[in-house]
This record gives structure tokens, C-alpha cells and sequence, in this order.
């Protein structure tokens, strides 16, 4: 994606899709008429996905009118949590957890691979537009360590091998199992021990 192509994505006048707007009035309902604005971060997220990754300037306006907020404060919002994104991300976001746990078990070797395989550095994103990379904190499955987040998905239990399998298996369109990659695995359960 093009310098310019970001620039005039971020220029657009953001609007809710119909489907989006639905799923507003389900959100809002949620909470008292006189507390709209708790509702602040699940329409950052709608927006976000409806921008495919990313938060425009222009929908947390829209954000600001719907709750009745000042941008000021959806702004706050929106920079403060690490699970918004404020510029354009690409088709997989890859967000490698850093913290001890996973530090541990290797996730910086992890870092090392996603830099060197997709020729980045962290924050940064493919000039295919395939793939940007981000080391985040805690991502909560510690007891799967190392691990990443992809979109929305977990890859739990990583080596450098099925780290690389997976980015292969995006650049081709292929489908990734998600979730812990060891066979002898299921979800956060000890590993199975052939006896």
C-alpha cells in the first residue's frame, strides 16, 4: 500500500456500514441512556474492523457524536489500549508477546525470525501490505509460551519452524492450525507423555 493510498484512506469521511449501525443499537442498549459513553471501547473495535485493522481520525469523530463525547476523550481511549490501532496495519497483524513467560521460552528469537523472514522491524509494515509486526505485552496464555497473536487468533506453544510454517501458509493462502502447535497438546492441558 502506497504512502498515498494511506493518506487519502485516513482523509474519508467514516461511516458506519448498515450492518455496523445494527450492531450499535444492540451495543447501546446495553447500557443507561445517560452512560453512552461507556461504550466507548466496544465501537472503537467495530470501527477497527470495519477499517480492517485500524481506527481513522474521521470514525472516532463519528464515535465522539454517537456516544455524545468529545473526540478529545475517544482519542484518550483509543491511544492509551495497545489493542487499537491508529494507522493502517496489514492483512495479518502479528503481535509477538515479549513478557517474561514468553521471553523465556524464546520470544525474542521469535522477533528475530518475523524481522528477518519479512524483512521489517517492529511496527512496521510489508510494502506487500501482507504483514505487520508488533511486539505487545502479555497476551494472556502464558502457560503456552511462546506465543503470538494474528488477527484475532492465538499460535501457542511456537518454534522457530511452525513460526515460519505459519507465515509461509499466509503468504500462500493457506490455512494455519490455531492454537498450540504441539501435537501431543490440548488447549492449556499439560502435555501428553507416551508411557
Amino acid at each position: 500500500m502506497s504512502k498515498n493510498s494511506k493518506k487519502n484512506i485516513s482523509e474519508e469521511k467514516f461511516q458506519f456500514s448498515k450492518n455496523n449501525l445494527s450492531e450499535i443499537d444492540r451495543i447501546l442498549e446495553k447500557y443507561p441512556s445517560n452512560q453512552k459513553s461507556s461504550a466507548v471501547m466496544p465501537l472503537l473495535d467495530l470501527a477497527m474492523r470495519q477499517s480492517s485493522g485500524w481506527i481513522p481520525e474521521s470514525a472516532m469523530h463519528e464515535i465522539s457524536k454517537i456516544i455524545g463525547l468529545p473526540y478529545i476523550r475517544v482519542y484518550e481511549v483509543a491511544s492509551f489500549y495497545s489493542m487499537f490501532n491508529l494507522k493502517p496495519v496489514g492483512k495479518y497483524f502479528i503481535q509477538v508477546c515479549t513478557t517474561t513467560p514468553c521471553w523465556l521460552r524464546g520470544s525474542d528469537r521469535l522477533v528475530d525470525i518475523c524481522k528477518k523472514k519479512l524483512k521489517i522491524k517492529n511496527n512496521q509494515t510489508t510494502e506487500d501490505g501482507l504483514f505487520t509486526l508488533k511486539t505487545v505485552e502479555c497476551l494472556g496464555a502464558c502457560v503456552n509460551a511462546p506465543m503470538v497473536q494474528i488477527n484475532d487468533n492465538y499460535f501457542e506453544d511456537l518454534t522457530d519452524k511452525t513460526l515460519l510454517k505459519i507465515i509461509e501458509n499466509f503468504k500462500k493462502g493457506l490455512p494455519n492450525k490455531i492454537g498450540t502447535q504441539l501435537k501431543n497438546r490440548i488447549g492449556g492441558e499439560p502435555v501428553k507423555i507416551k508411557q
